[in-house]
């Protein structure tokens, strides 16, 4: 089991459907496997805190989740609530409809209200829902988010079709250069996934796989 890998991993639970038990199932793997985090719901922020308290394993949870349409003061709302109940980690969805319609000032202004609530407490990742976005649009997503200064630009929410590409990440990568993260979202489920998304540039993997991923990483020493 690879420790660098582990550690690029979200472990993430965030179906409406989530019980008390299902969180405390993966809070526990994410210990025993030291992942990054654990990605739920703003709901579970306060008990994941609790079960997580003692170990090095960080609570990370969305906002504007899953559409990005709610209002930006909502999303700072959200952002404040979150951080106080203890989230280390902020993924925001962009508002996507507002991208497409090109209102660039928009997005940019959203983005940073919620970077500026997090500001020197929590990293903010933005979710820029590349399975909507035509090329230029990804290209014009990642560098709003630089330029508001979030940490991390992600791929997917997991909620409108398609996921994390190898192309996706390379094309985002190559936007926003070599320092800020890129989150691989969706349908990264294997080792063999999960290396190819790194190959390409992913910095954080979201997955629910996570245990799947590095047991299948087991016999590969080309990682």
């Amino acid at each position: 089991m690879s420790q660098s890998l582990a550690k690029m991993i979200d472990h993430t639970q965030l179906k409406p459907e989530t019980s008390k038990e299902k969180i405390e199932q993966i809070c526990q793997e994410a210990k025993d496997h030291h992942f990054a985090s654990v990605c739920i719901n703003p709901h579970w922020v306060t008990y994941c805190q609790e079960l997580l308290k003692d170990s090095d394993v960080k609570v990370c949870t969305v906002i504007g989740f899953p559409l990005g349409a709610t209002t930006t003061e909502t999303k700072a709302f959200e952002t404040r609530q979150a951080i106080e109940n203890g989230a280390d980690e902020i993924d925001m969805v962009i508002n996507v409809g507002e991208l497409k319609s090109g209102n660039h000032d928009y997005v940019k202004a959203d983005i940073e209200a919620v970077v500026r609530e997090a500001e020197n407490k929590a990293l903010v990742k933005v979710i820029i829902e590349t399975s909507l976005l035509e090329e230029e649009e990804k290209v014009k997503a990642c560098e709003l988010a630089k330029l508001a200064g979030a940490g991390f630009v992600k791929t997917s929410t997991g909620f409108s079709g398609g996921g994390a590409t190898v192309e996706d990440i390379s094309l985002m990568r190559k936007t926003v250069g070599p320092n800020i993260g890129v989150k691989a979202s969706g349908g990264v489920r294997d080792f063999e996934g999960a290396q190819a998304v790194v190959d390409a540039g992913a910095t954080r993997i979201g997955a629910s796989a996570g245990v799947a991923i590095l047991k299948g990483e087991q016999g590969h020493s080309d990682y």
